[in-house]
């Protein structure tokens, strides 16, 4: 008969997946140490549940052949127009990222290469989510997108920090190895900034709150993770990761940050080439002369920004940019359109004045490359409804059809 133990943890083991203690009658041992039974049923169901033929999650995030900076950025050209300097730190951020990942440590020379998070400014429609989709496409790590609008500190209605390695994890397929090296884009980063440069006097749930949960994310630790998401309770089974090999891409709009930048530029220095410097700036492209005083300013706090060491800014995109993302892109909104309606064994054409027409339009309206899809949809709606029923096998789009489409769908309310 054995001996009652005098501490409550003596005589149990954990389970290697979630962390429990439980008693060795309650656990089963493998080669990694021992499971639990609610892992073990959990790791079944997801068994049973996967697609015949899918490649076990160890296979499909193996790193063979790291792409070169520059072969990263020829594939960000082919489906994302100009921006050249957000991807040459893009391209150069995840080249990084997979040699720190594949690092081996034990070589006598080694020295412990440092993740450097990223943070995108640019407007609405610049690209900075379509730079994250396309870069996923070519990645050998588990890559997920998550809404930094969604969050708030914990114990609050909304989503917990750790939300966005539950997603990262899910993309993994539950791998922990794999998602402690995966990247993980936070978009829309500006909606979590405080009102104003100074701390806030009351509870900030959405705000400065957030930005506070996140340090530990992107700084690097080990993390609780419920493995299902939502809120997390004391019986609930989880799953440790460390974030230490994480990269983070940040990205938002910054809606304002402009005049803060201007603001800075135009402060009186001490000296005489004060004027000579300010007929030097570019006042149609503040966000080139963005610095972290400003993301400060905006609303960020200091322990983010020095956590997101590499800023850059995305361009905004003139007439001549637009136009090249209406037709040029592997994924062109022209040739989508084209496609779908040969699906139908239609033959679609486009004036070249309809184009420039729908160009001119979404400069009107400010909604960037968004506005050209949302633009193009509103001259396309009663073709797309119309045509399947027919027996035409030819369309052409004219500028005057285009402009009576855009008239009749009270577009001009847009701007």
């Amino acid at each position: 008969m054995s001996k009652k133990k005098n501490n409550g943890s003596e005589g149990k083991e954990t389970c290697f997946m979630c962390g429990r203690e439980l008693s060795p009658q309650y656990l089963i041992q493998g080669t990694k140490g021992f499971l639990c039974g609610d892992c073990l049923y959990y790791m079944a169901e997801n068994y049973l549940n996967m697609p015949k033929g899918q490649p076990k999650s160890e296979n499909k995030f193996q790193i063979t052949n790291i792409p070169k900076p520059k072969e990263i950025k020829e594939f960000l050209d082919k489906y994302v127009i100009g921006q050249d300097m957000a991807k040459r730190f893009l391209s150069v951020a995840v080249y990084n990222h997979y040699k720190r990942v594949t690092q081996d440590k034990n070589l006598p020379d080694s020295v412990e290469i440092e993740k450097s998070n990223i943070i995108m400014v640019g407007s609405t429609g610049t690209g900075k989510t379509l730079l994250a989709k396309t870069i996923a496409r070519l990645l050998n790590v588990p890559f997920t997108i998550v809404d930094a609008t969604v969050l708030t500190e914990a114990g609050y209605v909304g989503e917990d920090i750790e939300s966005i390695l539950t997603r990262l994890l899910q993309v993994a397929d539950y791998d922990v190895a794999a998602a402690e090296r995966g990247i993980v884009f936070i978009d829309e980063i500006d909606k979590i900034a405080r009102k104003g440069d100074n701390p806030s006097i009351t509870r900030d749930v959405s705000g400065e709150g957030v930005q506070q949960g996140l340090l530990k994310l992107l700084e690097g630790s080990i993390v609780n993770v419920p493995p299902q998401g939502g809120r997390k309770h004391p019986d609930q089974k989880m799953i440790q990761v460390n974030t230490q090999n994480i990269l983070y891409i940040c990205g938002g709009a910054f809606d304002g940050i402009e005049r803060k930048i201007a603001a800075r530029l135009n402060t009186q220095v001490v000296g005489f080439s004060t004027k000579e410097d300010q007929k030097q700036i570019d006042r149609s492209n503040f966000l080139q002369y963005i610095s972290p005083q400003d993301l400060k300013s905006f609303g960020l706090i200091p322990e983010i920004i020095g956590r997101l060491p590499i800023l850059t800014y995305l361009n905004p995109l003139d007439r001549e940019v637009l136009r090249n993302i209406l037709t040029e892109p592997e994924n062109a909104i022209i040739k989508q359109y084209i496609y779908m309606f040969k699906l139908d064994g239609i033959k679609l054409k486009f004036e070249d004045e309809v184009l420039d027409f729908i160009v001119d339009k979404a400069i009107e309206f400010k909604l960037g490359a968004r506005g050209l899809r949302s633009i193009v949809e509103h001259i396309m709606m009663d073709a797309m409804y119309e045509m399947p029923s027919t027996d035409r096998k030819s369309l052409t789009i004219t500028l005057n059809y285009a402009k009576n489409r855009l008239v009749n769908a009270n577009m001009h309310t847009m701007g």
